[in-house]
Parts: C-alpha cells; structure tokens; sequence
C-alpha cells in the first residue's frame, strides 16, 4: 500500500494525531476542516455563512494542493451543532460547487473542537 501525506499551509495545520490529508492511487481522504484561519489558526470571526466559507476555503486548498479541484470531491461529509444552519450550507455550497454535485451527508451533532458551528471532511477523486 503506497499512501502519500498531503499538506498546504494554506489550509490549518493539524491540531492533533492526523494529516491535512492521505492518499492512496487515486483517492484523496481530506481530514475535517473546521472554520479556522490557516495563519491565525483561530475560528473566523463572523457568523455560520462565514464559518461555512472559511472551512470550503480550507477544503479547497487541501483539494489543490492534492492536484484536485472541490468539483473532484465525490463525497463530503457536513457537521452542524445546529441543523436550522443547513439552508446556510446548500446555499454557500452552490457558489463553491458546479453540477453534478457530490456525495453528501449532513449530521447534527452536539459539539464541534473549538467550538466552531460546522465541520466538513471529503473524499476526492483524482
């Protein structure tokens, strides 16, 4: 099994036991992204639509620096501690995604690290 470490400083640097990303031939597995500013390494400010940007931002760089594109990812998966932020989701997704869309799961949970509101990991097909 090869598997090859994927880093960007343009997205956060890991702030445990994981990499930004692995892959394995073919396929990319991009870690949760929470919302936080990769030079900062703190929550954005702003509300969940600035949350939301920011980690498709993270997400992004990730994607690039893997040699892919968001519209390469062929499933993500969304975590909200509130799920009336969902309609936030599908609306922002729109202006980072062209059709036809990924794979998605969206799951409400209690808590997120650092007390961000949204959390988003993908796998990318390359």
């Amino acid at each position: 099994m090869s598997k090859q470490i994927i880093s960007t400083s343009q997205a956060p640097a890991a702030i445990g036991t994981y990499s930004q990303a692995t892959r394995h031939n073919d396929t990319v597995y991009i870690s949760g992204q929470i919302p936080l500013d990769p030079a900062s390494m703190e929550i954005v400010d702003g509300d969940i639509e600035a949350q939301i940007r920011r980690v498709f931002m993270n997400l992004r760089a990730v994607c690039e620096a893997a040699g892919g594109t968001l519209n390469d990812i062929l499933k993500l998966n969304v975590f909200l501690t509130d799920m009336a932020n969902f309609p936030a989701v599908n609306s922002i997704m729109a202006e980072y995604f062209t059709e036809p869309y990924p794979a998605r799961a969206a799951v409400g949970i209690a808590a997120l690290p650092r007390d961000a509101q949204v959390e988003m990991d993908a796998i990318l097909g390359l």
